[in-house]
């Protein structure tokens, strides 16, 4: 793995990339630029040079993971390569289980966000005459 020292300046946008937070540079550019990304608990630009140890809070999707930078990489690798980037603190773990957990709970009540079928259409339309 390319591990650059510690003095030579990586982007936070670029190191995400490289950590395999985000698919694209620009989509952790977005990502910074939006607030869903926080350096040491606070907002940043996309140029903030990451230092070994810093804390990073990472929301992707519905989880946000608190993690540790460990090493400092330009150059995207494979993913068992880039867990080597960073640690994700205990805390972080325990919480993303339980909210997956609750989000299973709630079941397809959560998971509908495409158009309605026939029936549920049905039942729609149901539903709406019976408060008319």
């Amino acid at each position: 793995m390319a591990q650059s020292p510690s003095n030579s300046g990586i982007r936070l946008d670029k190191w995400l990339w490289a950590a395999r937070f985000y698919k694209t540079r620009n989509l952790a550019k977005q990502a910074i630029e939006g607030g869903k990304v926080q350096y040491n608990g606070d907002r940043c630009k996309v140029s903030k040079e990451v230092q070994i140890g810093a804390e990073l809070n990472v929301r992707v999707g519905f989880d946000t993971k608190t993690v540790t930078i460990l090493a400092l990489s330009d150059q995207r690798r494979g993913a068992p390569q880039a867990a080597l980037l960073y640690e994700e603190t205990a805390d972080s773990i325990a919480l993303r289980e339980q909210h997956a957990a609750d989000r299973k709970a709630l079941g397809s009540a959560f998971a509908h966000s495409e158009r309605p079928n026939k029936k549920q259409r049905r039942q729609i339309h149901r539903f709406q005459r019976i408060g008319e």
